[in-house]
């Protein structure tokens, strides 16, 4: 957990001072934190694995595909082109940082 933590920790921080230091370039840095979704990679799980993961978002359920497409496709939109160095969250109100 140790090691994921830092990893997570570090492209947080990396995101934020690149979004600060490539502002004036007009080139946007951002993040996103989303949740499991369920695709084919959780084919690889077993089924008590895939329980314990959804028990752990508060939503209830795993993000749909679509909603983090929709949530990339405003990333990169005009209508946020003034944001940079954010974490934008999509995980249904798991993530901690």
């Amino acid at each position: 957990a140790a090691a994921y933590s830092a990893a997570k920790a570090g492209v947080l921080a990396l995101t934020k001072s690149l979004g600060k230091e490539l502002a004036g370039y007009d080139i946007a840095v951002n993040a996103l934190t989303p949740s499991p979704a369920r695709t084919r990679i959780l084919e690889q799980l077993t089924e008590a694995q895939v329980t314990y993961m959804l028990g752990k978002v508060p939503r209830g359920r795993f993000v749909e595909v679509e909603e983090a497409a929709a949530m990339v496709a405003f990333m990169l939109s005009d209508e946020n082109s003034f944001t940079t160095g954010a974490t934008f969250d999509l995980s249904g109100g798991r993530a901690t940082y």
